[in-house]
């Protein structure tokens, strides 16, 4: 039964049909599955599989184009390509190793080469009986794979096929594909449209039948696979979290320890701090002070804050509360009554106070919270800005609201740091510098802020103007006749400001004396050590290190020994250990480092550096003065023997002919220079060139390396037109 009045029977339609439905199944399920090569492998036989039916139910049909041997011609290719395709397919898809030589060279030998036989063979003749005689060796070949297929599905599975399963698999491959091994025979023997697409699809139905169970199963592992490593994995992420867990509470455990320790700490600490500032204070009013003293009193002061800072700012952080604010307090007054200290500070500074004080603020508030926030933010004020600068205070009432805000001329806050500045501990500027504290004033004065449901403003951006002004909102409080303010704080007399500015000047220079270079940011420490030593010393003094190596340059002689600390704003001490290293003229100076930065990894570095020891802060001023005194004999000692030495070698020495210090030089040579576009500093190397200076000595005279004396005689000769220094002499002289 025939259909569409075409030569394909009824029987190839179905075939086609099913086959057309499961090739498009398999492009999506590829695509899907992109990396899974069988799927491929069945989507090229499952083509090759339709174009065999359609054309081999079609063809020849003497309705349709071309003529009767071009028809058979393609019928018979499509017939020869699909069993070409087998050999290659089994040996990829299934693994049968006993079928590479079929996959890759018996096709082409016994199918491919045979056709084209069996067409030139009809083309000649004329006659398809007579070109079919060829198919005889195909159909040889064919008994040939079908042998070989049974040797590599055993050689495959073993003696696996012992097992039901193995038998049943290997039984169905060998169905499904035999027919299609055999293919040629069908051919051969004229059995019939029916019976060729019969066998030979349900060959392929058969296969495609185990493919699909082979997919059915392993999909079956891989979900078992995933579904055991979900377990797994929810076993480990539980077990992950009951140990983070664990470990969690055990460190909250350790640093709430710490903390506490700490805590206890800063505790103790203000008890002896309280009385040795008491008995200091009497000790003073009892017997007047000395510079001495008032230094010993700032740093007890000082370190009072720190402690209070430290105590108070945990306190807040563990939700303790730290003042009363069921207090009513004067505003105003508070303000006042610091404003008469920071404006005595504000004058040994030369900077310009203006305050705009409205009267009778009253706030509901601890007199102390207020006390703080009023130190703190002026305190900042005062500390950030320069000599001759300006602050401006304001207290004023708007609406219900009390506004108190200072503004100053200083450093300037980044808008992207405004928030972090809140934070304890952080520090604006990350480097150590002599202005910054423990980062815990602002942290406080948030803290205090909140807990008066209040906000905290700042208005600065030094990129385009310099200074900050810090705003504080807080409600206003209306006392009722019978309700009277608070008596002023008295934490007050511990938060005097630490911005005591020592006159720091280097000592005079006197001859036969060592001189010392010191390089320290702290001015207080500067000042002490300035003080101390100069008695039996030259001491020049640096606030870091790339004002000491400015002053380097400057001094009139070259120092026997530096002091210098390593934290230190725009160069610190390490960066200026490994710059004056590589110098000369410099890099036999001996350096001690005073230092709170002291660990075991820091003392080589400095050691690799050059330095000579770490004095570790705090230090005895006792034992770094024998240091200082063994280290200067012990230089002294070596310049004598290193005199005595070269006096020795002169006297063995001949006549030496000296070098003339006054050479006459071309009278326009300074304009010659000019003419070919040197620098002021490369006319100085050429006049000493002239001269007969050599490069080394040419370095010790310009303070300047050895390489950049030869980097600048490189760039003369360049601009001169010249190669080396007797063509410059010589075109310079005007001896060319």
């Amino acid at each position: 039964m025939l259909v569409f009045g075409t030569q394909m029977h009824i029987v190839t339609f179905i075939f086609v049909s099913i086959e057309i439905v499961i090739f498009f199944y398999l492009i999506i399920y590829k695509l899907a599955r992109p990396d899974d090569k069988i799927t491929f492998l069945n989507i090229v036989l499952i083509f090759l599989l339709i174009t065999y039916n359609i054309t081999g139910g079609l063809l020849p049909d003497p309705n349709m184009p071309g003529s009767f041997f071009i028809q058979e011609t393609i019928a018979y290719a499509t017939g020869f390509i699909t069993p070409c395709y087998f050999p290659y397919y089994v040996y990829k898809a299934f693994g049968l190793e006993k079928m590479k030589f079929h996959a890759y060279k018996g096709v082409y030998f016994f199918l491919i080469i045979p056709y084209i036989i069996f067409v030139v063979v009809f083309a000649v003749s004329g006659n398809l009986s007579t070109a079919q005689n060829v198919l005889i060796l195909p159909v040889l070949y064919a008994l040939w794979v079908i042998f070989t297929l049974v040797k590599a599905i055993k050689y495959k599975y073993g003696n696996l096929l012992t097992s039901k399963a193995s038998k049943e698999e290997a039984t169905v491959l060998f169905l499904s594909l035999t027919p299609w091994v055999g293919l040629p025979i069908i051919d051969y023997f004229h059995l019939g449209q029916v019976v060729e697409a019969s066998v030979t699809n349900t060959g392929f139905l058969l296969l495609l039948a185990l493919q699909v169970s082979r997919h059915i199963k392993q999909t079956r592992i891989e979900h078992q696979r995933l579904i055991a490593s979900e377990r797994q994995l929810l076993n480990w992420n539980t077990n992950l979290q009951n140990e983070v867990d664990k470990r969690t509470k055990d460190l909250e455990k350790a640093n709430e320890q710490k903390t506490n320790n700490f805590i206890n700490l800063v505790h103790e600490t203000k008890t002896p701090l309280t009385l040795v500032n008491n008995y200091l204070e009497e000790y003073i009013n009892k017997y007047g002070s000395v510079e001495e003293l008032e230094i010993i009193k700032g740093g007890v002061d000082k370190l009072t804050r720190d402690v209070t800072s430290l105590f108070d700012i945990e306190r807040f952080t563990k939700g303790i509360d730290v003042y009363n604010h069921n207090q009513i307090t004067n505003f105003t007054e508070i303000i006042k009554s610091s404003l008469v200290l920071f404006e005595y500070y504000c004058k040994k500074q030369i900077i310009s106070c203006h305050r705009n004080i409205e009267e009778n603020v009253f706030i509901k508030a601890d007199p102390n919270a207020i006390d703080r926030i009023v130190n703190n933010v002026i305190e900042n004020a005062i500390k950030f800005s320069d000599n001759e600068g300006k602050i401006e205070i304001t207290l004023k009432t708007i609406g219900d609201k009390v506004h108190f805000s200072v503004k100053d001329a200083g450093i300037g806050i980044p808008p992207d740091l405004q928030k972090k500045i809140f934070e304890p501990y952080y520090q604006i500027n990350h480097k150590k510098t002599g202005l910054q504290g423990m980062g815990l004033g602002l942290p406080i004065v948030k803290k205090v802020v909140d807990s008066l449901g209040g906000q905290v403003h700042i208005k600065s951006n030094p990129a385009e103007a310099p200074g900050t002004e810090v705003t504080i909102i807080l409600n206003k409080y209306v006392p009722a006749e019978n309700e009277f303010p608070a008596a002023n704080p008295l934490e007050s007399k511990f938060r005097i400001p630490n911005t005591e500015r020592f006159e720091i000047v280097d000592s005079p220079s006197l001859p036969n004396r060592p001189s010392i270079l010191l390089i320290e940011d702290n001015k207080a420490m500067l000042h002490f050590l300035s003080k101390k030593l100069s008695g039996k010393y030259n001491i020049f003094c640096s606030l870091n290190g790339a004002e000491a190596l400015k002053k380097l340059h400057e001094l009139p002689v070259v120092p026997d020994l530096i002091l210098s600390d390593i934290m230190m704003d725009k160069m610190d001490g390490f960066a200026f250990a490994k710059v004056i290293s590589e110098q000369d003229e410099y890099n036999h100076i001996p350096i001690i480092f005073l230092t709170a930065k002291s660990t075991p990894t820091d003392k080589l570095k400095g050691l690799r550096l050059g330095a000579i020891d770490f004095i570790p802060k705090p230090f005895s001023f006792e034992e770094l003065n024998q240091k200082i005194d063994t280290v200067l004999k012990n230089i002294g000692k070596q310049k004598k023997a290193i005199l005595n030495l070269s006096i020795a070698n002169l006297k063995n020495l001949g006549n030496v002919k000296a070098v003339p210090e006054d050479v006459k030089l071309p009278f326009n040579l300074e304009q010659k220079c000019k003419s070919y576009n040197l620098t002021n500093r490369e006319i100085e190397i050429v006049k000493l060139v002239l001269k007969g200076t050599k490069y080394k000595e040419i370095a010790k005279t310009l303070f300047i390396a050895d390489k950049t004396v030869a980097t600048h005689i490189q760039n003369i000769f360049e601009k001169i037109g010249v190669s080396n220094k007797v063509e410059m002499i010589n075109k310079l002289s005007d001896k060319e």
